[in-house]
């Protein structure tokens, strides 16, 4: 399956490390939100203002007690679909 194709509710999975550029309040910047290979549920799919043409994903990643930690947004290249 392609990103492109995604829809919310799907499961992707972090292709890199993913970490906390200081747009998630209440999480320290800098703070590393998934290692490569954690599973995550896209929440919504759009485009930032500041890069109208690059598709965005808001990803709820699984922390190491399979709960969803906060909508991260993630570029493509930041994910894929099978681990």
């Amino acid at each position: 399956m392609n990103l492109e194709d995604l829809q919310p509710g799907d499961v992707v999975f972090a292709a890199s490390h993913i970490y906390n550029d200081g747009g998630i309040p209440d999480v320290p910047q800098d703070e590393l939100l998934a290692k490569p290979g954690t599973r995550g549920v896209i929440v919504e799919t759009g485009h930032l203002e500041e890069a109208p043409e690059r598709l965005v994903y808001l990803v709820r990643f699984e922390n190491s007690e399979l709960n969803l930690g906060p909508p991260t947004g993630c570029w493509p290249e930041e994910l894929k679909t099978g681990n």
